[in-house]
């Protein structure tokens, strides 16, 4: 069992293989819905050139007004953020450390975005855009610190806490040995 602690793998072994396989059908699931909203070719009577310049896409959704901008930054945030929390699930760590799996889940969530914001600059009336990558990994870093390490940190106290009621119920408590006051002890 200290092999296993030290990799970072709490729980016993079809449990973690259960959470995996869910975390793995969630992650391709979502991976394919949100490949196929963003590389589907949309009909528009002219197409803006490619948007290179950070923060000018969201400057000018900000100057849509309140709502206007609520809107459509929203729309750059959400569809990544579950990344956020399946990324981490998919790989099955239940103890690893906060900081680490954040790079590691941000890191792979930019990169699927860049591929998919290169492809997607190739698709009719479809247009690359350096905020929406910008925007994409920002949800899936607020998913990640607001989900994962409650989540982990849940899944370690309950993991603690079932091997010691096992220990209770094979091993009957059966408490202090009775004494009695101003009785003293035998020779």
């Amino acid at each position: 069992m200290g092999g296993v602690q030290r990799h970072g793998y709490g729980g016993s072994p079809a449990l973690r293989y259960r959470y995996r396989v869910a975390g793995c059908v969630l992650l391709s699931a979502h991976l394919l819905v949100v490949g196929w909203l963003a590389l589907r070719p949309l009909t528009a009577p002219w197409v803006t050139a490619a948007h290179l310049e950070p923060l000018a896409t969201i400057r000018a959704d900000l100057a849509l007004g309140p709502w206007g901008a609520v809107r459509t930054i929203g729309a750059g945030l959400l569809p990544f953020a579950p990344l956020g929390v399946l990324l981490p699930w998919a790989g099955g760590r239940i103890v690893a450390s906060t900081p680490v799996s954040l790079a590691r889940t941000v890191f792979t969530a930019a990169m699927v975005s860049l591929v998919l914001q290169v492809v997607q600059g190739g698709v009719v009336g479809q247009v690359l855009d350096v905020d929406a990558l910008l925007l994409n990994v920002t949800g899936v870093t607020v998913a990640h610190l607001a989900v994962v390490p409650a989540v982990r940190a849940r899944l370690r106290r309950r993991g603690e806490a079932g091997p010691t009621r096992a220990v209770r119920r094979e091993e009957p408590d059966r408490g202090l040995t009775p004494t009695i006051p101003r009785v003293g002890i035998a020779p």
